[in-house]
This record gives C-alpha cells, sequence and structure tokens, in this order.
C-alpha cells in the first residue's frame, strides 16, 4: 500500500472514529490520535488551542457539550501526503446534540498531521462554520 493509500485508509477509519466518538461526548478516542509532542494547535470554530494543556482542555469540554450524534461525514475535498506530514481538507457534516440542543452545521476543516512512531497523529486543525 503507498503512503496516499495507507493514510487515506487511517483517515477513514480511526480519525472517523474519533471524530464520532467525540460527538456521543467521548473525547478519549480524539485524545489518542492527537499528537503528544509540540507543537499542537486548534483554530477551532468554537474554540482555540496552543500546546499540551490547553488541547486537553478543549477535547474535555467538547466531550460534556457534544451528546447524541445522528450522523458525522467527511467530505474529503483535498489531501496529501510528503514524508512524514499529511494534511486533509474538507467539509464535516454533523448531526449531533450540542448542550443538550439538536443541531444541524457543516464545518470547514483543514488537519495537518505528523508521521510518529509509525503511526499518524494530528497536530494541527482549523475550523469554522459554512454559512449560507
Amino acid at each position: 500500500m503507498s503512503d496516499r493509500e495507507d493514510f487515506l485508509a487511517w483517515v477513514t477509519s480511526d480519525l472517523r472514529h474519533a471524530e464520532l466518538a467525540l460527538h456521543n461526548g467521548d473525547p478519549a478516542p480524539r485524545r489518542a490520535i492527537w499528537s503528544r509532542n509540540e507543537p499542537v494547535s486548534v483554530l477551532g470554530a468554537w474554540r482555540n488551542a496552543l500546546g499540551q494543556h490547553a488541547l486537553n482542555d478543549l477535547f474535555t469540554g467538547l466531550g460534556k457539550s457534544f451528546s447524541d450524534c445522528l450522523s458525522y461525514e467527511f467530505e474529503l475535498q483535498s489531501y496529501d501526503v510528503v514524508g512524514d506530514m499529511a494534511y486533509t481538507v474538507g467539509l464535516e457534516h454533523t448531526s449531533a446534540s450540542v448542550n443538550g440542543e439538536p443541531r444541524t452545521y457543516v464545518l470547514r476543516a483543514t488537519q495537518v498531521y505528523r508521521r510518529e512512531d509509525g503511526g499518524w497523529k494530528v497536530v494541527h486543525r482549523h475550523a469554522d462554520t459554512v454559512t449560507g
């Protein structure tokens, strides 16, 4: 399997599983796919984080606010792998409860990944809400 095929398989399995779990209130699988090495950062649709401590707080808070995920689909628009770095660009279509209120929304999401110990880890996320 090529690097691109291997990476895409990870995106459609482990990464997708982690996002589904988070939107059902469990941040542990998302935390597990994120790097434990600095730098890490999130420029989020609702909150930002820079560094491990802030990342842990962010994921814990998101886990407390999300529940009852009815659907999560990642519409991958572009990706590439160059050596030990990779990126994805796409639209996240989500229906879940946020603070107990059912919501359906679309986020534009760009993520950067680093190969660590033979596997992929997320190191940066930028997401914003698609409006109109």
